[in-house]
């Protein structure tokens, strides 16, 4: 996808558009050849506006100057065709990331491509966004544009694909014809063997309570409070839909965004709130949504990631010991399955489960009591997915209590031993293992309180 998008020189090899060989040694080359590309990491800038992020480096211009009449009614036509429902005056770093994700298709969209190449595009967009997105796919297909949509979530690759070419390992897979598109076929490609699909462990019911939280408050919503707990060795998960404000309550609770009132108590001491270095060292750990932005240093080694928490365990007299570093970071890498030529691979070159899986890492050498998982699966493959199912479920036979927030109803389902359901900032309901179905989730996801 980065050589088509003009971002990495191929090897070898052969790119032929319209039959014609041709070669894409830059951005520019892509886009002239009518290539358009929306990556799954967001490449949008937060402090100018959304109209300014979709025709970036493209503005239309009027006597040598920017025609901001114009880029603004030309980016309002893309955003209504997207349905969403926000200014184009709106500065980036006001939106949340799945409106974020919307102004980047917005943005490949404005090329008016003849290729269309969507990496992982609905991975942070709700159920009614993602199904305005597959609509416009369909309408751009229909216009006899080729799209290419890398996705993990396979039930929409069922839906819209003709035709499905997996990848393993660097190498083409396999691929299947429309007929032949089944969710087993394409698992079975895509990791080499059948997925064992396991349920999640039994109903936890005499485990000590590892993490309370009473009446937290947090900005979002000021005037509803979160209470709720979490056992030790016990898979909690927070579900509800985007916006819901489940992830401001990981956040509240790790320390990294503020909360207004409430009390976060951890093997029954009130930890203070507000200091991520304190919930850090008193074993509390949050792998967060957004990877790339806030969990990783993407310019930086999978071993200066990996070790970053706890430097100071590596270190004598404030000098690092390298050697000591690079042991640690092999060991975890290892334990982990991170697929990389060493640790010393930067972490913005790898795929995105190596880096949930470096995220993860990090914490791992923490040993934490609590972990927070903030949509641990966002953009990783089914093999990953497993992979780190099955790290979870070690976690909790060691005691660790996991907290979730996931909307992958699948996961769920299938990892939760409860499930605690939020809407506009309080929780609804919390269903034991034996009460959940999606059906009675999306009934308190959409704000019916559970019944006492």
């Amino acid at each position: 996808m980065k050589i088509l998008g003009g971002l990495v020189t191929p090897d070898e090899g052969e790119i032929l558009v319209k039959g014609q060989p041709v070669k894409i040694g830059h951005v520019n080359d892509s886009i002239h050849l009518g290539i358009g590309l929306i990556h799954q990491e967001l490449n949008t800038l937060d402090n100018i506006d959304v109209a300014g992020n979709v025709f970036l480096g493209r503005e239309p211009s009027r006597f040598g100057l920017i025609n901001r009449a114009k880029m603004r009614a030309d980016a309002l036509v893309l955003l209504e065709r997207l349905g969403l429902p926000i200014s184009v005056d709106t500065q980036l770093d006001k939106l949340a990331l799945a409106q974020k994700q919307m102004v980047e298709i917005a943005k490949a969209l404005s090329l008016n491509a003849r290729v269309l190449i969507m990496d992982e595009p609905t991975s942070s967009l709700t159920v009614t966004e993602t199904e305005q997105l597959l609509k416009i796919v369909n309408d751009l297909r229909s216009q006899g544009v080729g799209i290419v949509y890398i996705s993990h979530r396979l039930s929409e690759v069922t839906q819209i694909a003709d035709r499905v070419v997996a990848l393993r390992d660097g190498k083409n897979a396999g691929d299947l014809a429309k007929a032949d598109i089944t969710h087993d076929n394409m698992v079975r490609l895509m990791v080499g063997r059948d997925l064992v699909r396991k349920a999640a462990s039994a109903e936890a019911k005499e485990l000590d309570d590892c993490l309370v939280v009473k009446g937290l408050k947090t900005t979002r919503y000021p005037a509803r409070e979160v209470s709720f707990d979490v056992k030790a060795g016990e898979i909690v998960c927070l579900a509800g839909l985007v916006g819901a404000g489940r992830s401001e309550v990981v956040q509240a609770i790790f320390g990294t965004d503020s909360a207004l009132s409430g009390e976060v108590i951890l093997n029954g001491t009130s930890m203070p709130l507000g200091n991520p270095r304190k919930a850090i060292d008193a074993g509390v750990c949050l792998v967060p949504e957004d990877r790339r932005s806030v969990g990783l240093i993407v310019e930086w080694s999978i071993k200066q990631n990996i070790t970053l928490p706890g430097l100071s365990k590596y270190a004598r007299m404030s000098l690092i010991n390298g050697q000591a570093e690079s042991d640690a970071a092999v060991t975890e890498s290892k334990a982990l399955g991170v697929k990389a030529p060493t640790v010393e691979t930067i972490v913005g070159n790898l795929s995105g489960g190596n880096q949930q899986k470096v995220v993860v890492g990090k914490w791992m050498l923490q040993q934490p009591k609590v972990l927070i998982l903030d949509e641990p699966t966002r953009g990783v493959d089914v093999g990953a997915k497993a992979e780190i199912y099955d790290l979870m479920r070690e976690l909790t036979k060691q005691g660790v209590a996991i907290l979730m927030v996931s909307s992958d109803m699948e996961e769920v389902l299938g990892v939760s031993d409860r499930v605690a359901v939020m809407h506009e900032g309080t929780i609804t309901g919390v269903l034991s293992q034996k009460e959940c179905s999606e059906e009675a989730i999306m009934r308190l996801a959409v704000g019916k309180v559970q019944a006492a």
